[in-house]
């Protein structure tokens, strides 16, 4: 698998992800940005500020000015961004990876970025500007900036007493937001419960994906244990908030946007909501009962974040935790666990009764199918040619649509697999969708 993805770039360091590919990569995009300045950021991780030593080694040689925000929430450098109107912004970040990889999110210009301006960077990479070889010192320059009193400041500002006594249990997953969102939620007003918040690349105490397996269980319990009105649980870089609710409940992130939606549209009825395609088909049907316009969207960050731009739409959730505001023209984790909150606090409600007003709908986490040999993509189009006599979407994959249901198949992007995500009208309606897919993928990777 190549470390450039759809919307960034992630590897194993230092085997696919070394000093020297930073530094190429720095120089890369260094390439695509106007002779201004350009956000640097890094992350928590162990490999981290090698990395981006080397990337920076790169934006300068490129001539490119870099402002060196430090270690930050990859939200809390593209606020950054916006802030100091930089023409560019980078952030050696793998995520909700573990800790053994890294990787680079980036920005050029006003725009998130798509797989075409991966490409370009892939392609200079392999084909480095004759810049690369020059000697002496190189043309741009570097300086440090602090912008976390800055930030902190206007979420403060922003959310001002919003928690309204509210008890929060925040779980940073020992990543980015470790001191970050304590801080937020205190000034907002909150009485706070931390857990694994002290700063630790290695994440020795949950995964730094919150919806792996087994990793809200700790959250869920202190939740319990102290009586917290909800629970926030960021992934390793704070750009996605998953939710709890009272009793410990995971709350899917369909059921946080729909809630945050109807809120949004009392304001701004006709307004645009963006959701990607893996989402149950009650998030449109919400959105349309709110008074809002549904637009779906292929999954991935960069995707969403670009459609919110391009609708003007008020905003946006991914059934994977990122949640998109237009004041933000993107995603922040902390920003959106503080605008829960704020919803909670103003509905006067516990959140168990909120999600009770959205009707029940029955859909299945995503199913990973390893794929050893050959092209998963290949895999894809056969599911597709398999059910050719039901309407189907390709946006991204093949999303086939059945009378009581539809199932998505796509290519994983991070593994040799492809994975499957089905809903149903009911319980038995999921199930059978599911088994028919299964069977045809079986069928499949079998011959």
């Amino acid at each position: 698998m190549s470390i450039f993805k759809a919307c960034d770039i992630r590897g194993v360091y230092p085997d696919e992800l070394d000093e020297a590919t930073a530094e190429a990569i720095g120089l890369a995009i260094g390439a695509g940005l106007p002779r201004e300045e350009c956000i640097l950021g890094g992350d928590l991780r162990p490999s981290t500020p090698a990395l981006k030593d080397a990337l920076c080694r790169g934006l300068l040689t490129a001539g490119v000015n870099v402002v060196d925000v430090g270690t930050v929430p990859t939200p809390v450098a593209y606020w950054a961004k916006r802030r100091l109107g930089t023409a560019g912004a980078v952030m050696v970040t793998a995520s909700h990876n573990p800790p053994e990889y890294n990787g680079v999110k980036f920005m050029i210009g006003s725009m998130p970025v798509t797989p075409e301006d991966v490409d370009a960077v892939r392609q200079r990479v392999k084909s480095p500007s004759p810049r690369a070889a020059a000697t002496g010192p190189p043309p741009g320059r570097s300086r440090r900036r602090d912008v976390r009193g800055e930030y902190l400041g206007w979420l403060a500002q922003r959310f001002a007493e919003s928690g309204d006594g509210q008890r929060a249990l925040i779980d940073a997953g020992n990543g980015s937001a470790s001191e970050w969102a304590p801080e937020a939620f205190r000034a907002a007003g909150y009485e706070i419960e931390e857990l694994f918040c002290e700063p630790d690349g290695r994440f020795p105490n949950r995964s730094p994906n919150p919806t792996a397996p087994g990793a809200l269980e700790s959250a869920a319990q202190r939740v319990r244990e102290t009586g917290a009105d909800f629970a926030v649980c960021f992934d390793g870089d704070a750009d996605r908030a998953v939710f709890l609710d009272e009793s410990g409940d995971y709350v899917p992130a369909e059921d946080v946007l729909i809630l945050l939606a109807r809120q949004a549209l009392r304001g701004e009825p006709g307004a645009a909501v963006v959701y990607d395609q893996k989402s149950t088909r009650m998030v449109p049907r919400e959105i349309e009962r709110a008074g809002g316009r549904p637009v779906m969207e292929r999954s991935g960050h960069s995707f969403l974040k670009r459609r919110l731009i391009e609708e003007d739409a008020v905003l946006g959730g991914e059934a994977s935790g990122h949640f998109f505001f237009r004041e933000l023209q993107g995603d922040d984790g902390i920003y959106a666990a503080l605008r829960g909150g704020e919803l909670l606090a103003s509905s006067g409600r516990p959140f168990s009764e909120l999600r009770r007003t959205i009707p029940p709908y029955y859909i299945s986490e995503d199913i990973r199918i390893a794929r050893p040999r050959g092209d998963a993509q290949a895999v894809v189009e056969r599911v597709g040619e398999a059910f050719a006599d039901h309407a189907q979407d390709h946006t991204d994959g093949v999303r086939i649509e059945f009378e009581a249901g539809w199932a998505l198949c796509r290519p994983s992007v991070t593994e040799p697999a492809v994975t499957l995500r089905v809903e149903g009208d009911t319980p038995k309606d999921l199930e059978e969708i599911s088994q028919r897919v299964l069977d045809a993928i079986g069928a499949i990777i079998g011959k």
